[in-house]
């Protein structure tokens, strides 16, 4: 979503809603973009932006999106694997969405490390097959979609002509221990309250993706404004975000605010539809830089430094009671 271009109101502080006001992408473009950061510069030094996770080591914590379809766009070239070439040659983590197993598959041969999200499946034997097909085909991790459950009619919803379900926390478990079984990792992607989160960390995911899918909920609250409160009911599992990361900036502060690694999405969009993986390898290459860039400017040298106190919203240190 483009940034607020006008901003009447009071002092010029206040964005106009949007006609569509629970559009929810318009929401979290308004909170991160009213975050600001707090320079400390005294000592500082170049950052280092390399991440591990779950036993290798990747050039940044800005991960792909968990695109989907995009080869059904009726273009020239194939974005689903170009998108995972650009992965491969950034060092950095590739996510695919709802695709089949063959496409998977072509996709997995790009190479990239790579986590397969699935959708949450009214037939459970399709989700755990899914599993392990992505496993079989050098997944580096799997996950579900736990929050594409419910459809705009209030029903649940159908993709592709198949029926999706909803999740329970046992279920959730269940999954898990396969993804366990076959040796890799479970993220459960989708949670935007602590609640969920301190249900998937029980039922043995090892990270969660905080994300309003692109404003599947009407008013869905912002990732950023969430984080802070999902940190603190979870220990060992991994915390990522996504929705409206356009950059490095907005990376930045989602990480400050709790997450461990972020994903972007349409900010490579235009450009992998347009151009292929170059186009993608550039985009990315630049909100490293501008990461890297704020990193150095506010004293956090890696990624497990960063600090929530840097940050300041509507005139006050971010969290001040």
């Amino acid at each position: 979503m483009e940034r607020e271009a006008n901003w009447p109101g009071p002092e010029g502080l206040i964005p106009a809603l949007p006609k569509d006001a629970s559009n929810a992408s318009w929401h979290t473009r308004r909170f991160l973009d009213e975050i600001l950061i707090e320079e400390r510069i005294i000592g500082t030094h170049v950052a280092d932006i390399s991440m591990q996770l779950w036993g290798k080591r990747f050039a940044s914590p800005i991960m792909m999106p968990a695109f989907s379809h995009l080869n059904k766009a009726g273009l020239d070239h194939s974005p689903m694997e170009e998108y995972a070439q650009a992965a491969k040659s950034l060092g950095i983590v590739n996510w695919v969405g709802m695709e089949s197993d063959a496409d998977y598959a072509k996709i997995a041969e790009a190479g990239a490390e790579t986590i397969r999200i699935i959708k949450p499946f009214a037939d459970s034997e399709k989700i755990r097959a899914q599993m392990d097909f992505a496993v079989r085909h050098r997944a580096f991790a799997v996950g579900i979609d736990i929050d594409h459950s419910i459809g705009t009619d209030g029903e649940t919803d159908v993709v592709d002509g198949e029926r999706l379900g909803t999740l329970t926390g046992r279920d959730i478990e269940g999954f898990a221990e396969f993804a366990h079984k076959l040796g890799v990792p479970f993220v459960a992607k989708g949670v935007l309250s602590s609640r969920d989160a301190a249900i998937c960390e029980k039922a043995g995911a090892d990270a969660i993706v905080v994300s309003h899918h692109h404003g599947r909920l009407p008013f869905a609250v912002p990732p950023a404004m969430i984080l802070p409160d999902i940190r603190k009911v979870t220990g060992k599992m991994k915390i990522f975000a996504d929705c409206s990361v356009d950059d490095g900036r907005d990376a930045y502060k989602l990480m400050a605010l709790g997450a461990d690694a972020v994903s972007t999405g349409r900010a490579i969009l235009p450009g992998l539809l347009k151009e292929g993986a170059p186009a993608v390898e550039k985009k990315m290459r630049q909100m490293n830089c501008q990461l890297k860039e704020l990193m150095g400017y506010t004293g956090v040298e890696t990624l497990d430094a960063f600090d929530a106190t840097v940050l300041w919203y509507h005139g006050r240190h971010f969290g001040a009671e």
